[in-house]
């Protein structure tokens, strides 16, 4: 076999994986083009008919409707106490995680299975449950009232409604995490002296931020659009206990379109906001952990 043969038959046995590579996927151009205009259907341009209706009528109106006291107030109320609920779950959702994850204990199965539930519970239902458990009459809100403690009707009767709808995701993104992660590792850092928080700092933490921002950024973002379960149990007394789905619902009501669409367009400017940071932090530790892991 002469030299040119044997070098057209490697070049063509290097090509082959490459051609093969390229067609992985059939029919790659109208199955972008479906998912774009898919993608758009459902999720842009409903976005964007936001903006322009909020826009229709000038940005003085825009800007009248998007700042008034009572929905100033209603923002630091909606987006402080997601922030604070996906806090309270990215804790209490980690250590449940690893509760299932590490241990055996009996009703293992029926409390895995219970973590689910806020996501097949009817949101009014939950709230209306919840209103029932921690109004003034309720078996858990007689406990409390004695002790200065009102939950129902109050914002602190919407933190628990948010942490309650929100835990599923903390707990379901960080729990294969921990089940892929080798306890090698850890029993390494022990027995090169390492101590039980230096180890959970220096090795598991960093492999399950990623998973942990992920999890933060879904709790919060459910958070703040949060209606059904809030309603019930939130009071809503205008610059106390007033949500910012609410305020969106009131002006439909009032059809003050408006007013409704500017409220809502500030909403996705603040979550779309949040989200790219919380996603850029996620991509930042990722790529830190890779390169420790180069190293």
């Amino acid at each position: 076999m002469s030299t040119a043969v044997i070098s057209a038959h490697t070049q063509a046995q290097v090509q082959a994986p490459k051609r093969a590579k390229r067609r992985v996927l059939p029919g790659f151009g109208p199955t972008m083009g479906f998912t774009l205009f898919y993608l758009s259907l459902i999720v842009l341009i409903p976005l964007s008919a936001v903006f322009l209706k909020s826009a229709g009528h000038g940005f003085e109106a825009f800007w009248a409707a998007a700042t008034s006291p009572r929905v100033v107030a209603s923002y630091k109320l909606s987006f402080g106490l997601s922030l604070l609920a996906a806090s309270i779950n990215l804790v209490f959702g980690l250590i449940l995680a690893w509760s299932l994850v590490r241990y055996e204990f009996f009703g293992k199965k029926i409390v895995d299975a219970l973590i689910d539930l806020p996501f097949a519970l009817p949101t009014a239902v939950a709230g209306i449950a919840l209103t029932a458990l921690y109004a003034g009459n309720g078996w858990l809100g007689q406990m409390l009232e004695p002790w200065g403690i009102k939950v129902a009707f109050t914002p602190l009767g919407i933190l628990v409604a948010l942490v309650f709808i929100g835990l599923p995701f903390i707990v379901r993104t960080v729990q294969p995490v921990l089940e892929d992660m080798e306890t090698e590792l850890e029993e390494a850092a022990a027995s090169l002296g390492a101590q039980r928080w230096q180890t959970f700092r220096l090795v598991i933490l960093p492999t399950l931020l990623p998973a942990l921002l992920t999890g933060f950024a879904l709790a919060f973002a459910r958070a703040v659009g949060e209606y059904g379960s809030v309603i019930f149990i939130a009071g809503n007394l205008p610059m106390v206990s007033e949500i910012t789905p609410l305020m969106i619902i009131s002006k439909l009501e009032q059809y003050d379109y408006v007013g409704a669409t500017a409220i809502a367009a500030v909403m996705l400017i603040f979550s779309f906001t949040l989200l790219l940071l919380i996603n850029g932090l996620q991509a930042w530790s990722s790529r830190r952990n890779g390169q420790e892991g180069r190293k």
